[in-house]
Parts: C-alpha cells; structure tokens; sequence
C-alpha cells in the first residue's frame, strides 16, 4: 500500500432502520469532528418547543461515542424522554490510486463495513416491542 493513496471515500446510502417516522423528523447526524456544544444548542432548542415532538441522531464509525454522549446529554436534560436504539453496519467505499501512474499500477476499489448506531428520542411513547 506503500505505493498508493487514498483518493476518496464514497458513502453508500442505507435506508433508516426505523418505519414509520414523519417526515419532517430532524436528522442529527454526527460526524468526528462535529462539536457537541453546537449539536446540542440546535437538538435541545427544537425539541423545547412544542411542534417538534421526535429527533433523530446518526453517527458511525469514531462518531459513535459522540452520537451517544449526545443522547445521555438530551436525556439529562430534557427529562421524560423515551428512546428506541438500533445498531448497525454502513458500506463505504475506499478509492485508492497508484502514487506515481507510470509504474503501471491499477486503482483499487476496497469495500468496508463500518458500525452504526441510530438513536430515536421520542416525548411521546415509542413502540413498547422493541427491544
């Protein structure tokens, strides 16, 4: 691998793992190197007011303690809340091209599986089936 580099990572999208959320659900979706004082200010300010009543929170990968020290903070704060929590992997694609292109070296594609995790927080009850 000495002789290659990473060009791009491509993300492939994956369906939410939870069935029947509105459609005007607001999507947290953590990334490393998000800040948790700016995701928090925006997750707790919506959920204070009366209108938004689900949130949703994403992260995968180095994310995924962040995604759920976002989760324990809103708890903490916002008392009463139910959550549903799911957990699973997402395919990224890995591009890699040849350091120097004369040397007659080919691209290489490489397919990983990284976790997931999705957080559902709720003010009003959830579905008491899930685990």
């Amino acid at each position: 691998m000495e002789n290659y580099k990473k060009s791009k990572i491509v993300e492939k999208p994956s369906p939410l793992p939870f069935t029947n959320l509105p459609s005007d659900i607001i999507e947290m979706k953590v990334k490393d190197g998000s800040k948790i004082r700016n995701l928090m200010g925006y997750a707790i300010g919506k959920m204070e007011s009366d209108s938004v009543r689900q949130i949703l929170f994403t992260g995968s990968g180095k994310a995924i303690s962040k995604t759920i020290t976002c989760v324990e903070i809103m708890k903490r704060r916002l008392k009463g809340l139910h959550q549903i929590t799911k957990v699973l992997f997402k395919q990224i694609e890995e591009i890699w091209e040849p350091i120097v292109p004369e040397a007659g070296l080919d691209a290489l594609t490489v397919k990983r599986n990284i976790p997931a995790i999705c957080l559902l927080l709720s003010k009003d009850a959830l579905d008491s089936q899930e685990p």
